[in-house]
């Protein structure tokens, strides 16, 4: 209980602190060229879901959210355009980062909002930490070989020219 409080408190921290600009490869979270961690986390439903059934087998988008995230709502017409692009290429899923968030409340979010992305809810922070997610609006760009290709933050990602490469056959 003590380890999801000062969890969760870092988190909230992290994204409470003034918004910077959105970066590119950012220094914070996984490395650009590494592999891909693949862990299990929990749908709305508290199914464990395997990141790796895609990852090494297709390109995968992974954005960590949260339904109260101002950034990730001002990327949301990007990632929307992203997926009508690619959707078919690409796999497209959206780690609920779980901070101030009920699986409910996640729900009636997803039922709203109807993001383009299958939705996971991170209750364990188990993607989190093999992420190193430094923030909500945190994207993940992984290429069908398992590598990660693209990392950023913030609501004005440009991420297209990434996606068009990793899509490619």
């Amino acid at each position: 209980m003590m380890r999801r409080l000062v969890r969760l408190t870092l988190l909230s921290a992290l994204c409470l602190a003034a918004p910077r600009a959105a970066t590119a490869q950012e220094e914070d979270g996984v490395a650009v060229g590494s592999a891909a961690p693949k862990v299990v986390v929990h749908d709305l439903d508290g199914r464990g879901v395997n990141l790796g059934q895609y990852i090494g087998v297709r390109p995968v988008f992974l954005e960590f959210w949260a339904t109260w995230c101002e950034l990730c709502a001002q990327l949301m017409p990007t990632v929307e355009a992203a997926h009508a692009r690619y959707g078919g290429q690409v796999e497209f899923v959206g780690v609920n980062v779980s901070v101030n968030q009920t699986p409910a409340r996640v729900r009636r979010y997803v039922a709203r909002h109807k993001p383009p992305f299958r939705t996971l809810y991170d209750d364990q922070g188990v993607s989190t930490r093999a992420y190193r997610v430094p923030t909500t609006s945190y994207v993940v760009i992984i290429d069908r070989t398992g590598r990660v290709a693209y990392t950023g933050s913030g609501g004005d990602q440009q991420f297209d020219s990434v996606l068009r490469k990793v899509a490619a056959p």
